[in-house]
């Protein structure tokens, strides 16, 4: 099979590499639409230990089963791969499992490939209308939603209330604020450095956009904050904004820990929640909402194929995407 496979800091080759044999509780995934996670590009650096060189990365993706008595069923993937007596999955909190894998990550390669192995349990079907590139946005919306659904269980008040704040203008940050928009905000506000992102938020209804440290909201006047960053400068931005009571979500993984203000956390009881992934029902219920069209226009997204995912690597390090996000087309 062709896969594109990263061999090194800022270097990836397509290439021939051995077709997946799936086990006895798998199937092959025919790989035809696969998105470029931050994840992705934080290996691309050669900052991940956990993804060393030579594999084949990506994790966000949607194709047809190729394999087994479902062969030929359109499906999406869930990429964590939890045993289902794992503790942590009997009570529904798949993610946190310490044995947890994911694909992308050794010793289960990624997507960026024409093929993927990946148990039954982890696809679920989608529709014959879906586009597949959206089926392939399910992961990171998973995120998304895992998040805003998070921080609505720490508020103190109905979302419809409140004003949110999300920091970072990527796929997760804008699909958080589309997500918090489902579930009733009506005042939401992203910021977001880039300012060819910040057209693309710009484009999306309901949504109010600003540059961060230039004309960034007022200190203590956000009920949730949602940190689709997280570097040293927006969790400091999230503290803040934050009015006291209010709820910080903190969801990006950039490198550093600085930036949060203990003292105004505690005397303001200012609720600070982590957040990894998402359950199997949040993931379930993004794939319904997106194949419903819920969380609307989706072409914030760039469709560039496989052959070409080097260069759209280096595109989105240069900043020269203006896309929230980029799908690559197998």
């Amino acid at each position: 099979m062709k896969a594109l496979v990263y061999t090194g800091p800022h270097s990836l080759e397509l290439r021939d590499e051995p077709d997946p044999v799936p086990l006895d509780d798998e199937v092959l995934v025919r790989v035809e639409a696969v998105g470029i996670c931050g994840s992705d590009m934080h290996a691309y650096h050669g900052f991940d230990t956990r993804r060393p060189p030579p594999l084949i990365l990506g994790h966000e993706a949607a194709g047809r089963i190729v394999t087994g008595t479902r062969a030929g069923e359109r499906v999406t993937i869930n990429p964590l791969v939890v045993d289902p007596d794992c503790p942590y999955a009997i009570e529904g909190r798949w993610h946190l499992s310490p044995t947890r894998q994911i694909i992308s990550m050794p010793p289960r390669p990624g997507a960026f490939a024409e093929l993927v192995r990946i148990p039954l349990r982890n696809v679920t079907p989608i529709p014959d209308a879906m586009p597949i590139a959206h089926a392939a946005l399910a992961e990171p919306v998973a995120v998304s939603w895992h998040a805003v659904r998070t921080g609505m269980q720490r508020l103190h008040q109905p979302l419809s209330t409140c004003r949110v704040v999300v920091l970072g203008g990527g796929a997760i940050g804008l699909a958080a604020a589309l997500v918090a928009r489902l579930f009733g905000a009506r005042d939401l506000i992203v910021g977001e450095t880039n300012p060819l992102r910040r057209e693309t938020l710009s484009a999306r209804e309901g949504l109010a956009v600003y540059r961060p440290e230039v004309d960034e909201p007022e200190d203590g006047s956000a009920d949730l904050v949602i940190d689709a960053v997280g570097a040293d400068a927006t969790r400091a931005a999230a503290c803040r904004m934050a009015r006291p009571g209010g709820v910080i979500v903190h969801v990006g993984l950039l490198p550093g820990q600085g930036g949060i203000d203990i003292r105004k956390l505690t005397l303001q009881e200012i609720t600070l929640a982590g957040v990894y992934c998402y359950t199997p029902t949040d993931f379930a219920q993004t794939v319904q909402a997106l194949a419903e069209g819920r969380l609307g226009d989706l072409s914030w997204t760039e469709e560039r194929p496989l052959g070409l995912g080097a260069s759209a690597f280096a595109d989105i390090d240069a900043g020269r995407i203006s896309a929230a996000k980029v799908v690559l087309r197998v």
